[in-house]
């Protein structure tokens, strides 16, 4: 009778404990978890990560980056537990300054953003943008890593045009 009360025991924990041990899924809830989701995935195991900025949009979170000094961002869209699932992940190479843009689930406006990333390689002290026909200035502060961020038109189809300048305010051809 002792060995069966036992066995219903040991049962009932396994019951609970294979099920947590089997859901080894990460999610992107935290920085520390934003970290291991980078690193599982294929092509960006890097050995230098940093997280710059966590922006939450609604039900998405937009994580810029730096990826081996490369400027980049993981998204997130939350699921229906309130965890963050691994969406999208980019990356630019060998540059100081690059452009991503964020496309947002949903019809939140606007639903579509230009987010720039930065390393302390960046010369470029501020950019004008022309998005069909509608201006945006930026300014960076050169030699550091930042983020910045626009919200674009909504519209079908977007034209980008970039002007960069350097701290003296000469054009960057």
């Amino acid at each position: 009778m002792k060995n069966k009360k036992i066995l219903v025991v040991l049962g009932i924990l396994l019951l609970i404990i294979i099920p947590y041990k089997l859901n080894t899924k990460v999610y992107g809830n935290d920085e520390e978890s934003i970290l291991k989701v980078v690193r599982s995935i294929e092509g960006y195991d890097y050995q230098s990560i940093e997280i710059l900025a966590i922006k939450d949009i609604k039900n998405e979170r937009v994580v810029p980056l730096l990826l081996n000094n490369n400027p980049g961002f993981i998204q997130f869209t939350k699921n229906k537990r309130g965890n963050y699932e691994w969406r999208h992940i980019e990356k630019r190479e060998n540059q100081s300054l690059a452009s991503f843009p964020i496309y947002l689930n949903g019809k939140e406006s606007p639903n579509r953003k230009l987010l720039f990333v930065t390393n302390k390689d960046n010369e470029v002290a501020k950019m004008e943008l022309d998005v069909n026909g509608q201006f945006f200035h930026k300014v960076f502060n050169i030699h550091e890593n930042s983020v910045a961020w626009i919200d674009l038109p909504k519209q079908k189809s977007i034209e980008f045009k970039y002007k960069y300048y350097d701290k003296s305010g000469n054009l960057i051809k």
